[in-house]
């Protein structure tokens, strides 16, 4: 693939504002995954917006700093901080909704269990590590704490080979997901507030039977599951991420 062929794109955090004229007075709280960027979120933002609903995206606590200041962020500086942009959208906006992907999808649903929001969309939560990674982590991460990334896990060559990010994963941040998941899972039952549950059918990174299993343990009585038929782990950026992006809005648009 020729250098002329990648596409650069916008990684930078964003606050995605409606014409005044279409503006709802909702607003959503879009999360990133493990070593990304707002970037992964964005297309939903912009579906968002067209209809009437701001959008904000941050990066997620200790992201920006780099793989070594990621790897001393404990999940709790991850949900502190979301809890605060949350809280300030909040102080703004008559409803608040929740969008999250991966990690970002575990911190809004944590978020949904101990916060008050109107609506949630998650998409390619683990919710279990595949084995042995919970198994092998504190031995690995004794002896190397940074594990270079190869190719994101994303069907579409041209999305993949623009998709920004950390170039490695700190090890001692994975072990602060499991932790997050350990948290997340026994509490899944006390979310209530719409949700819609979308999966990418060829994730290597978390198993489609997560979302499965999600969506039935989740409480809430307006509930939607979408398998994306044609996508890898990151969904929202690949070959079904137009189709993710439009139903997912269209969802928290009818709230």
């Amino acid at each position: 693939m020729s250098e002329e062929e990648v596409v650069r794109v916008d990684a930078s955090a964003f606050d995605l504002q409606p014409d005044p004229e279409r503006a709802t007075g909702a607003a959503a709280l879009c999360l990133h995954g493990l070593t990304g960027t707002p970037w992964e979120v964005r297309s939903i933002a912009e579906a968002l917006v067209e209809r009437g609903i701001r959008a904000r995206g941050p990066h997620v606590a200790g992201h920006e700093g780099g793989v070594r200041q990621l790897a001393s962020t404990s999940r709790e500086t991850w949900l502190e901080q979301a809890r605060a942009d949350l809280e300030a959208l909040r102080r703004e906006h008559e409803r608040v909704y929740l969008v999250g992907i991966s990690l970002g999808g575990l911190l809004s649903l944590r978020l949904a269990q101990t916060a008050s929001v109107e609506g949630l969309v998650v998409v390619g939560v683990p919710l279990v590590l595949r084995a042995p990674i919970p198994q092998l982590l504190p031995l690995v991460r004794r002896v190397m704490p940074f594990q270079r990334k190869r190719r994101s896990d994303i069907r579409d060559p041209l999305a993949g080979a623009r998709h920004p990010g950390l170039p490695a994963m700190p090890l001692a941040a994975v072990a602060q997901l499991i932790a997050l998941q350990a948290e997340v899972i026994p509490r899944l039952g006390t979310i209530e507030i719409p949700a819609f549950v979308a999966h990418g059918r060829f994730d290597r990174t978390a198993l489609p039977r997560d979302a499965l299993r999600l969506h039935t343990e989740l409480a809430s009585r307006d509930k939607e599951l979408l398998f994306l038929e044609r996508s890898g782990h990151v969904a929202t950026v690949d070959y079904d991420g137009p189709v993710l992006a439009r139903t997912a809005a269209d969802f928290l648009g009818r709230l």
